[in-house]
């Protein structure tokens, strides 16, 4: 845990310097080495650990728009992920997913940019292991400010009903956006919204892997086990921007300052050094996770872009008549 955890952060804070090359000083969406939007999710780190290392491959996992932690602890191959998030042809989806539409079903992963979107294919994916009578379970994570969505609230109702093996989780970072939670939820603690589904609801209050592991052991257990879903709400802290390039104004610095404070991994690594764990072994955990994170990034500058003709291969309609050197499907037909 504590490795996957130190190899999401590195990895954060590596996107982020490779992210801001050639961007400033008119920040610049489109220039450099990684273009569009980029959201990061350093601070996070105990949440995607904590659950995720309950998890197999066969088990579903769906992410929002701050994907990399979960992606990295549920196992997705860091080179093609990085390849993806390049925009390189040999990424995850050829490069044109980018960072907020991971997808590797070789770990059965995805996110999406669309909030609370990942939250019925993970009630899907739930309902199509109970169906085939297998004990696997999904995962759907979402931020604290999507528990109002009509896609959650739904997904909550529709796994009650069928006592699916699901597992929502939601992070609290104490902003939605720009807004603080308390601007635009009703509930301070938003695994009370578990009550209106008769689902357990369950909080972590501070942002601590082993406690959280232990909390996921029990709702993911519960689910494989055939007992339902189970809604868990987990604090975290965000210690970027909403996205790169936000300039946080509308954020106290006490705030800002609150935050860099928390950090998860030094709490593990103080209980690792409590359970004899040396420091000697904590930096070749910490070197190991820097070198396949820089492995990766590098991996990633060496593969190719792709070949603008490749905009037209992966989708639902043909291209126009003279763009390939093949005729488009008579009649519209899809390829």
């Amino acid at each position: 845990m504590y490795e996957d955890m130190v190899t999401a952060r590195h990895y954060e804070e590596r996107l982020q310097e490779e992210y801001l090359e050639g961007k400033t000083p008119g920040f610049d969406i489109g220039a450099g080495p990684i273009p569009g939007e980029l959201h990061l999710a350093a601070g996070h780190e105990a949440a995607a650990v904590g659950v995720c290392h309950h998890l197999r491959d066969a088990d579903t996992v769906t992410a929002p728009h701050r994907p990399h932690h979960v992606a990295i602890a549920k196992g997705v191959d860091l080179d093609r992920m990085t390849a993806e998030i390049f925009g390189r042809s040999t990424g995850l989806s050829a490069g044109k997913g980018g960072h907020m539409h991971l997808f590797d079903p070789a770990v059965n992963f995805a996110c999406s940019g669309i909030i609370a979107e990942g939250c019925p294919p993970a009630v899907g994916a739930a309902l199509a292991a109970t169906k085939r009578n297998e004990d696997s379970v999904a995962v759907a994570y979402l931020g604290e400010g999507a528990i109002d969505q009509g896609a959650f609230l739904e997904s909550l109702n529709l796994a009650s009903v069928h006592d699916l093996p699901v597992v929502f989780v939601v992070e609290d970072n104490d902003w939605a956006i720009s807004m603080p939670k308390e601007r635009v939820t009703d509930v301070e603690d938003g695994s009370r919204r578990a009550g209106g589904f008769d689902m357990p609801g369950v909080r972590v209050d501070y942002d601590d892997a082993v406690a959280v592991y232990e909390t996921a052991g029990d709702a993911i257990g519960r689910a494989r086990d055939g007992n339902g879903p189970t809604l868990l709400e987990l604090q975290v802290h965000r210690r970027m921007g909403h996205f790169m390039g936000d300039p946080q104004s509308y954020r106290p610095e006490a705030d800002q300052q609150a935050h860099q404070r928390r950090d998860a991994i030094e709490r593990l690594a103080e209980d690792l050094r409590s359970a004899g764990v040396d420091d000697e072994e904590l930096a070749a955990v910490r070197e190991r996770a820097h070198e396949r994170v820089e492995a990766a990034i590098e991996h990633a500058k060496d593969q190719p872009l792709p070949e603008p003709a490749d905009a037209y291969e992966d989708v639902f309609t043909n291209p126009p008549s003279g763009v390939t050197d093949e005729e488009p499907a008579v009649g519209g037909e899809t390829r």
